[in-house]
């Protein structure tokens, strides 16, 4: 056995492995269940995105010189 196996490891170590594990368990499970999801509605998961039109630039513009003007 290696020097490194045979070292006592710190609580701290051990609670940041078993935090990664724990995090990665919830990533599968919630991708899981967006998938089981996804297939109860027949589409595709995450959904597309619609198009809407963009907003008015003169509307920003006018924000923006309000925003900074100092009488």
């Amino acid at each position: 056995m290696s020097s490194e196996a045979e070292a006592p490891r710190s609580l701290r170590d051990m609670e940041l492995e078993v935090e990664i594990e724990g995090r990665e368990w919830m990533r599968r499970r919630l991708e899981e269940r967006l998938q089981a999801e996804a297939n109860r509605r027949r589409g595709v998961f995450p959904p597309e995105r619609t198009q809407s039109a963009p907003p008015a630039a003169g509307a920003d513009a006018l924000a923006h010189r309000l925003r900074f003007w100092w009488p």
